[in-house]
């Protein structure tokens, strides 16, 4: 088949392949309560409380961008090894198809603290058993299976 072709075919099944957002989360955990940020001035679910996250760039794994989002909002370090899937959810949304991975560590280095005052204006810790009124649905969902043992669910579909 010549090139030309090749080139064709590819282009129209990558066109017509069904695609997803990832993005990485991360619960930090002190014994029965977990660390919580309020969205503030993002333009998305402002004014609700979410955990640390971010959308994973090309050509960047899940743990990484962890490591990454991790750093920018909150100021801790985790290095790759210490971190473990605790939840993968997958979640329609109005306007596309996500899959989000939540982690765990049991280590790490640094204090928490709000690093993004333009984008997050509470940082605090919440009891498992009396999570907020306004937390983003699909993380509360994400919490409770995770504090269940339940290691996949889909949300929004």
């Amino acid at each position: 088949m010549p090139e030309e072709q090749n080139e064709a075919l590819l282009e129209i099944k990558t066109k017509d392949r069904h695609k997803v957002v990832p993005a990485s989360y991360f619960i930090l955990r002190d014994q029965d309560k977990v660390l919580l940020l309020r969205r503030f001035n993002t333009g998305y679910e402002d004014g609700k409380y979410s955990l640390p996250a971010g959308h994973v760039d090309a050509g960047e794994t899940f743990t990484e961008a962890l490591v990454r989002e991790v750093e920018e909002e909150i100021g801790i370090t985790l290095e790759l090894q210490d971190v473990r899937v605790a939840h993968i959810m997958h979640r329609k949304s109005i306007d596309s198809e996500r899959v989000d991975a939540f982690f765990v560590a049991e280590k790490w280095s640094g204090e928490p603290k709000n690093m993004e005052p333009h984008k997050c204006d509470d940082l605090s810790w919440y009891s498992l058993s009396e999570l907020p009124v306004n937390i983003i649905p699909y993380v509360r969902q994400a919490l409770e299976c995770v504090h269940n043992g339940k290691f996949y669910s889909e949300f929004g579909f």
